[in-house]
């Protein structure tokens, strides 16, 4: 496949066509990032090209966009506790200090990091991790990939499960 859809993320999700999609959520695309030199690093994605920053959204919105932050993030965490015992934790952050659309980075964590990394931002690896042909997303991560999603599928109908009734100030 082409590497076109990188071009155009969110329009190539869109349209069915960015391979790194793991599932469609309520105000994005769950995607796998292109690479992997922490396992499990995954990537939602707004679903409005334009969107650039969490503030443009309408706030029932922007609540969306944050619960499915929160979900990936807890899809990841079960699909890497269960797949490295070495699995620590996950950060979450939405930066948009390179890419121009709003999305949040879902990093796992691990034991066996140097010790140079495991207390710092991961924007702090070498610039070589980024590119490196051995760090790349591929064929060896689709048990990764089918883990994050199986998750995200038990997240979704555990949510479905435990609906609670909106918050209605009226009521107070």
């Amino acid at each position: 496949m082409a590497d076109d859809w990188r071009t155009d993320r969110i329009g190539s999700a869109l349209r069915g066509e960015n391979p790194t999609v793991l599932r469609r959520l309520a105000a994005g695309f769950a995607v796998i990032g292109d690479v992997q030199f922490l396992p499990g690093y995954a990537v939602l994605l707004a679903d409005d090209p334009g969107t650039e920053r969490l503030s443009d959204l309408p706030r029932p919105q922007r609540l969306a966009f944050l619960s499915d932050m929160d979900h990936l993030g807890e899809a990841v965490e079960r699909a890497c506790r269960r797949t490295d015992p070495a699995f620590r934790r996950v950060n979450l952050e939405i930066l948009g200090n390179t890419d121009g659309f709003l999305h949040a980075h879902v990093w796992p964590r691990y034991d066996w990091e140097p010790p140079t990394a495991v207390g710092s931002p991961v924007w702090l690896y070498p610039r070589t991790h980024w590119s490196a042909p051995q760090f790349a997303l591929g064929p060896r991560h689709a048990p990764l990939r089918r883990a994050i999603g199986d998750e995200l599928d038990r997240l979704r109908a555990e949510a479905g499960r435990s609906r609670r009734p909106e918050y209605d100030p009226a009521r107070d």
